[in-house]
């Protein structure tokens, strides 16, 4: 069968596994589309790489799902956006890009008085992308980069008793004041979202972007005339990896962060 424009599946990528939050977000506010996710775990994490190192990676991603014939492109990542999307962008200018962006605005718009704290990645911090969003809604935020966090999510780990301890030492130090909001700026943070809550006062926001993502998203289809309006079938996504470990090991943890609940 031959898919009419509307019809081409979505393309997702992310350095690893975090990006399936963004495709579980997608599933549930676009339930007609179906999409691609490629998870480029032999290069990562991004977070630690170069700015050059992630584009370089980024940019085989997106020639890989293009060549599968994708209408659109997520990068479900916050480190690949801040290096890449705007060369992607500038490289396929009437091709429909959307990005990730730590969800300071958000924080900032419901807390405008309150404490923040920004957990991301090294080279999300250090990005010019990040530089101006906190320009603009940092005022009463924190930026706090969290090496090696990313890595129990590849795991397959949200609620061990190491993560907790790694929690604990990183929110140690911002607890002592009222602390109204925590911004999750890494797609695989999201996983993490029910333990960091157990960890933190009662009232603390815990946000991230990937709502905000996929409604970006479906606008830009919708103005572009590719949003579907009934569903292809049954078959709702397909799960492909850069790997240099056992696939049937990593789809099975990836179908496992899958069915955590939002």
């Amino acid at each position: 069968m031959i898919m009419q424009n509307a019809e081409r599946p979505i393309g997702i990528f992310d350095s690893g596994l975090g990006g399936l939050s963004v495709l579980r977000t997608a599933l549930r506010m676009l339930p007609e589309e179906w999409f691609l996710y490629y998870g480029d775990i032999a290069n990562a994490p991004y977070g630690t790489k170069t700015e050059e190192q992630v584009y370089t990676f980024a940019r085989a991603v997106t020639g890989r799902l293009m060549d599968q014939g994708i209408k659109a492109l997520v990068i479900a990542c916050n480190t690949a956006t801040a290096a890449a999307a705007a060369q992607l962008r500038a490289e396929f200018p009437d091709f429909i890009i959307v990005g990730m962006e730590p969800a300071l605005k958000l924080a900032h718009d419901q807390c405008p008085e309150g404490r923040i704290l920004v957990l991301a990645t090294p080279v999300s911090l250090a990005s010019e992308k990040y530089r101006r969003l906190y320009e603009n809604y940092g005022e009463h935020a924190v930026s706090l980069p969290c090496p090696g966090l990313m890595e129990f999510v590849e795991r397959g780990d949200t609620d061990s008793e190491e993560l907790k301890d790694y929690l604990r030492n990183k929110f140690a130090p911002y607890l002592e004041t009222p602390l109204a909001a925590v911004v999750l700026g890494c797609t695989h943070y999201v996983f993490l979202k029910k333990t960091m809550q157990s960890l933190l006062p009662q009232n603390t926001l815990v946000l991230d972007g990937n709502e905000g993502t996929v409604r970006q998203l479906g606008r830009r289809l919708e103005s572009a005339g590719l949003l579907l309006n009934q569903a292809m079938g049954t078959e709702k996504y397909s799960l492909s990896f850069h790997i240099d470990r056992n696939e049937p090991e990593i789809i099975a943890r990836a179908e496992r962060l899958m069915a955590i609940p939002e």
